[in-house]
Formats: C-alpha cells, sequence, structure tokens
C-alpha cells in the first residue's frame, strides 16, 4: 500500500501513519518541516508532513519540571516514588503522620523535597500540604495517594463468639477511601489553576487500591472493601476532571516489600514470593515509582486501574 519516493514514503488515502512509520521517516529524513523534530519525550505537539499526508505526535509529557504530593511518602511504596520524583528532576511534597520519617526523608533529598506533617482524613492537614506545595514549588501538577491501613480480621470468630469490631472496619474505610477522596478533592483545586498544555492537560492523580480489590483474602473484608472503594471511584472522578484536564489512575499493587512485609519472617516472604508467577519475587518500590511517574507523563492514560503484580491471584 506504500511505494517509495525518494527518502519519503507515499501513503494511499486509506493509510494511517503508525508511529513506526513516523519514526522510520524521521531517521531517513523523509519528512518536512520547519528543523529537526525533538524526540518523542517533548510536551509539545508537533506536526511532521510525511509522504502527502500531515501526522502528529504525540504529546508525551515529562517529570521533570512537575511538583508532586505523596501521601504516606515517609516509607515503603510512598517514599520510592518521592525519590523517583526528585532524582528525575521534579519536586516532592511528603504528606505523612507527625510521627513518621518524613522530615529525615525531605532532608536527605535536598530543596526539592519538603515534608507536611499531616492527616489524610484531616481537611485542614491537606489543605496546608497543598499550600506548601504552592509556596515552596509555585504549583501541583500531581498527586500520588500511597497512604492507606490495613486489619487482618475474620468477620466473625466462632471460637471466640466475638464479631468483627465495627470501629475497625470503620477506621480503615476512613482512612484508605474517605482519605484518599480528601486528598483528591482539594489537590485538584490547586491543579485546576495550572496553565493547559497543548492537550489542555493540567494535573494527574494517581490512587493507590490493591489486588485485594479483586481477590481479597481471609481476613480482609474491611481491607478489601477499601481498596475496593478506591478501584470504584476512579472512573467516575476521572469523568467528574476531564473538562477540567486532569486525569485519575489507579494502581493495584500485589506484593511488595515493603515495612509491612519486611517485619515477617525470612521463611514466610519467601513462600509469599514464590507464589507470584514471573517474576517470582516480591515487588521493588522502585517499580511502584517507576509506574506512576510513567503515568504522570503518559497524558493518554486516564480513568482505568492497572495491576502491578507479576501476575499473581492471591488465593482464599
Amino acid at each position: 500500500m506504500k511505494k517509495a519516493c525518494g527518502r519519503a514514503a507515499l501513503f494511499c488515502v486509506t493509510h494511517t501513519p503508525s508511529l513506526c512509520d513516523v519514526s522510520r521517516a524521521v531517521r531517513r529524513g523523509g519528512w518536512r518541516g520547519s528543523g529537526a523534530p525533538e524526540w518523542f519525550g517533548e510536551s509539545v505537539l508537533r506536526t511532521l508532513t510525511y509522504g502527502r499526508r500531515r501526522v502528529k505526535m504525540a504529546n508525551i509529557r515529562s517529570v521533570k519540571g512537575m511538583v508532586g504530593l505523596v501521601t504516606g511518602g515517609a516509607s515503603g511504596l510512598g517514599r520510592a516514588t518521592v525519590e523517583r520524583l526528585v532524582n528525575m528532576g521534579g519536586s516532592a511534597v511528603i504528606l505523612d503522620l507527625p510521627s513518621s520519617d518524613g522530615q529525615s526523608v525531605a532532608q536527605s533529598l535536598g530543596d526539592r523535597c519538603a515534608f507536611a506533617p499531616a492527616d489524610v482524613t484531616s481537611e485542614s492537614d491537606v489543605r496546608s500540604a497543598v499550600s506548601l506545595a504552592r509556596e515552596k514549588f509555585g504549583r501541583l501538577d500531581l498527586a500520588v495517594n500511597c497512604a492507606g491501613i490495613a486489619v487482618a480480621v475474620k468477620t466473625y470468630n466462632f471460637k471466640k463468639d466475638v464479631p468483627h469490631s465495627l470501629e475497625d472496619f470503620t477506621r480503615v474505610i476512613t482512612v484508605n477511601i474517605a482519605g484518599t477522596f480528601n486528598v483528591i478533592r482539594l489537590a485538584v483545586g490547586e491543579m485546576g489553576k495550572n496553565e493547559p498544555d497543548a492537550d489542555g492537560h493540567r494535573g494527574c492523580i494517581v490512587n493507590t487500591a490493591s489486588v485485594a480489590a479483586f481477590d481479597g483474602q481471609v481476613g480482609q473484608a474491611a481491607y478489601s472493601a477499601s481498596k475496593g472503594g478506591i478501584v470504584g471511584m476512579t472512573l467516575p472522578i476521572a469523568r467528574d476532571l476531564a473538562p477540567m484536564g486532569i486525569r485519575v489512575v489507579t494502581i493495584a499493587p500485589g506484593l511488595f516489600s515493603t515495612p509491612l512485609l519486611a517485619g515477617l519472617p525470612e521463611k514466610v516472604r519467601t513462600f509469599l514470593a514464590r507464589q507470584v508467577p514471573f517474576p517470582s519475587r516480591l515487588g521493588d518500590p522502585a517499580e511502584f515509582a517507576h509506574l506512576v511517574t510513567s503515568l504522570a507523563e503518559n497524558p493518554m492514560i486516564n480513568g482505568e486501574v492497572i495491576r502491578l503484580d507479576g501476575a499473581i491471584r492471591m488465593q482464599p
């Protein structure tokens, strides 16, 4: 369907060039326009004249220069995310409890990191953290929700004739669902003040659910319900915020080497690692952080839940 014509390629009317086609044309010099286009990593739409067709290159964003707010950022998945953002040229505000290591982590990462002692369920605390991002770094582009808690209790303990504590159930739901929503609703108010890019993009929210949202195990009624709630609100919030150019994406991690699992005996950790089909190991928080920045950079991913689990499906 295509014929060579000098150094360019001609396409019939029905042919739609792929990124590979564009890539080949760029390498061979088969494009025409003002100056050589930069590669796909910049946040500007460029148009190439390719044969007889004009092709728009993807509007891929860059983490460099972004300002992120990361809840639970003093440890585990949150800390890895903060470290990656700073190392890639962005800035980060760690939102974590006053009792956390947030201050020392922020100091270790330098001037492009700050600590906001806060509880995600507190409106005033989260407002202060958002204000800190604006005052110290001038804007807010990304909010990553990693804060969360869990309990492991059966719905009813028939041996002891004791039901699951309603207080514990409510606390998990409040922190994991209401806390996540509290951060989203306040962070997007600041993001909405950003100047949109060529796509109309102003910001991105990345939430943390869990494979327990889909494969809840014995004793995970509260935790699974809370993570299922995060999954369930991903699409409607993405639709709510679409007119403002703010995306919402959720990651559902599997078994990761976080402080929670680090406290388990080595024998138990090894057993858990073997449950993962491939790679047969616990996930590294750096792999979670890598996905966060990839989602922040790719403007087409929106309203989606992505499992990051090595293909594991949890057994009862």
